[in-house]
């Protein structure tokens, strides 16, 4: 049996286009593309993680305006770590509450079909045509009380707090590097 070419699956896999399967499956609108594009250069600016967890590098800031100097200055240093350790707690929260992945796939799923279907043909509701906003904004309509009930609301808050205490525990002890400390002391007041 000869492999199929947009088999991706098969051996000739590498002759596929560089696109990749997740961009295949977006919607015409999304452009999977800008979001590489954005990952990569949060990946290309990180900081390398054993330096950004020495525990040699904190200490108790001094005073409040030195805190208020560490976190402005570590914010801007390690905003990519930080962007990691964001998507990596949103990621944890996901796969720990069964109920909510099983909310999203369901979500993700229903959005999946409704593309496919509006593709085929336009869905007609009281004699007015549907356009694909207005059924992904009724799908999500419908998916807001699901997602209240398993816990989303809940899940949001955790992310947002636990995100807001690792970022900010980090960003107020991490001392500042020796180069943004010399910057520090020949700006002019």
């Amino acid at each position: 049996m000869e492999p199929v070419a947009s088999d991706p699956f098969s051996s000739d896999a590498q002759e596929l286009p560089a696109t990749g399967i997740v961009t295949r499956m977006l919607p015409k609108g999304f452009s999977g593309g800008a979001m590489k594009d954005w990952l990569d250069r949060r990946r290309k600016s990180i900081r390398p993680w054993a330096g950004f967890v020495d525990q040699r590098k904190f200490s108790k800031p001094k005073n409040f305006g030195e805190l208020c100097q560490r976190v402005v200055r570590n914010l801007d240093t390690y905003h990519s770590n930080y962007t990691f350790i964001f998507l990596g707690l949103i990621l944890y929260c996901i796969v720990s509450s069964p109920m909510l992945l099983i909310t999203l796939a369901v979500f993700v799923g229903a959005f999946y079909i409704i593309h496919l279907k509006s593709m085929e043909s336009k869905l007609v509701i009281f004699g007015r045509e549907m356009t694909q906003g207005h059924q992904l904004g009724l799908a999500s309509a419908v998916a807001l009380p699901v997602f209240w009930l398993a816990g989303a609301g809940a899940a949001v808050f955790w992310v947002l707090g636990a995100t807001l205490a690792v970022i900010g525990t980090h960003a107020a002890f991490r001392e500042l590097e020796s180069s943004d400390m010399e910057e520090l002391l020949m700006e002019s007041v």
